[in-house]
């Protein structure tokens, strides 16, 4: 330094040790970008063997598919049994409720129908919970509603309160607890997906082996009142579950991710605030049905509109036979033990058989085959439904809950699986939530035209055989549908047309609550099949 200000003179030492200075910062921020570069990729690749990783850059949530997902899967199981299982077991109740409050078969089967049918129903107001308190939050929720909705229920006076407090609050708390319980395990689980939404929907199989036998030993022991208020203290446990499903959490990088430095959004030109309130409410009602409801879905997906019909016509009948069968039973001078009985049966079947149905499920054969397993499923559910006609003994409604427990096995395995399989990842939520809506119309209305028709035949083999109808039908129909979609686009694609399937599934995030914000990424599998197909699927009762 000194040899080179002796030959550029004294007026020069403080331009050269300014550009010094200058020169070794930017070799020292070089020098930090390359190992800032080494340590993000030397951490990648120690990460790469423990989960499936997004390629979407900084701030990424990715799926575990395992470690604390084992924990939220066995709670969704819990959320599950005492959610979705609990409107079929109100039956051993049934003739309390008929005496007690004078009422007929139509009138009383509106408990479970309006039930059921909340429960499906409240899906867009879920989401909206979701999205401002996360998915843990609305789980907790939905057990305090369910608890304290089944507590009033024992201090009704009239039929009508029942609809109330058993009907619309004990079912929109099974709403709040059900619905984020599958979807946040849908984002814990991207490889093993079908195998954890099999295992999940051995929850409403434990349900209807477990909750029998306990209702029918409160029923014996405190009657339907005290019966009704300790099944409220036991759906309290479902803020249990809910406190465990933890959101996962972005995988964390120096810095700021680029898109949160871009400009401001520009503000509203004067004319566009003075818009009326008309406007404004109009205005957010389209936007929050585009979010929460899957209207676009339902225009431009030609196989989520056929499944929505398919599963919308299902309904009808698919749950009636579990709310009618103990009736039918005692009906029959069968003992209420043994009727109760045969609901537990139906539970043990399931959970013995739905572990190694998800497993096989999984294998990749099964790989856009899982809505024709499905199909063929429902067609033999629908058939069994006709067996109770042959008589009401106990040897012959035994074969009909394994038959009806075997194919209500496949069918609540892949239920959610094929809706993940036809929409993408982050429609999953609006699209389970329309296809809630739907099929909550059928699901009121069917177990009271039930009971219109035994009332009016005063015979209930009626009753199984309209569900056997109702059900096959919507098999053949989901069968035929999808193998002509599926010719079709074979057809398109040796034609060179882009063929009508969803559009390719973009990596992005999942626009939720801050607490619930998830990211899923395609599977080996999927990449198989999307490349097969033309189109990539994301994948995942």
């Amino acid at each position: 330094m000194t040899h080179r200000n002796g030959i550029r003179g004294t007026s020069e030492p403080c331009l050269d040790s300014e550009a010094s200075r200058v020169l070794e910062q930017a070799n020292g921020m070089e020098h930090d970008k390359v190992q800032e570069a080494n340590d993000c990729e030397s951490e990648e690749r120690g990460h790469a063997g423990e989960h499936t990783r997004s390629m979407a850059g900084p701030g990424v949530i990715t799926a575990p598919d395992g470690g604390w997902g084992w924990v939220v899967l066995v709670a969704t199981i819990m959320v599950l049994a005492l959610t979705l299982a609990f409107p079929s077991c109100v039956g051993i109740f049934y003739t309390d409720l008929q005496n007690e409050f004078h009422a007929s078969n139509s009138e009383t089967s509106w408990v479970p129908s309006i039930m059921t049918s909340v429960l499906h129903a409240g899906g867009p107001f879920c989401s909206v919970l979701v999205e401002r308190l996360g998915c843990r939050a609305t789980v907790m929720l939905g057990g305090v509603l369910s608890g304290v909705g089944m507590a009033a229920s024992s201090f009704t006076q009239s039929i009508g309160q029942l609809y109330v407090t058993a009907g619309v609050i004990t079912g929109l708390g099974f709403c709040f607890s059900f619905q984020p319980a599958v979807t946040i395990l849908g984002h814990y689980f991207v490889r093993r997906r079908a195998f954890a939404n099999a295992m999940s929907s051995t929850g409403t199989a434990l349900g209807l082996c477990t909750l029998p036998f306990l209702g029918n030993y409160l029923h014996t022991e405190l009657g339907w009142r005290g019966s009704f208020l300790v099944l409220g203290a036991v759906l309290l446990n479902c803020c249990v579950c809910g406190a465990v499903m933890r959101p996962l959490q972005p995988s964390r990088r120096r810095g700021q991710p680029l898109m949160n430095h871009g400009p401001p959004p520009p503000e509203e030109e004067p004319e566009k605030k003075k818009t009326g309130w008309v406007r404004t409410v109009r205005s957010y009602v389209v936007a929050s049905l585009k979010k929460h409801m899957a209207f676009d879905q339902l225009c431009n997906n030609s196989r989520y509109c056929v499944f929505v019909i398919g599963i919308t016509w299902m309904m009808l009948g698919f749950v009636v036979p579990l709310i009618y069968l103990v009736p039918y039973a005692t009906a029959y001078n069968m003992e209420q033990g043994r009727a109760a009985l045969l609901l537990s049966i139906l539970g043990i079947v399931n959970i013995t058989v739905r572990p190694p149905f998800g497993i096989i499920f999984s294998m990749p054969w099964f790989k856009g085959r899982h809505i024709y397993v499905f199909a063929w499923a429902l067609l033999v559910n629908g058939i069994s439904n006709s067996i109770p006609c042959i008589g009401p003994g106990f040897m012959v409604l035994l074969g009909y809950v394994v038959i009806y427990g075997l194919s209500m096995s496949v069918v609540g395995s892949l239920m959610f699986t094929v809706l993940m399989d036809i929409v993408e990842m982050n429609r999953f939520p609006s699209a389970l939530g329309l296809l809630a809506i739907m099929e909550s119309f059928t699901l009121l209305i069917g177990p009271p035209l039930a009971g219109v028709l035994i009332d009016r035949t005063g015979h209930y083999f009626f009753v199984f055989f309209a569900c056997s109808t109702v059900v096959a039908s919507s098999a053949v129909f989901l069968m035929v549908s999808f193998c002509w979609l599926d010719k079709r686009d074979r057809k398109l694609s040796k034609q060179g047309q882009p063929s009508a399937l969803p559009e390719p599934a973009r990596v992005t995030a999942v626009d939720v609550a801050p607490d619930c914000q998830y990211r899923s990424v395609p599977t080996e599998g999927d990449k198989d099949k999307s490349s097969a197909n033309g189109a990539e699927y994301i994948t995942s009762v």
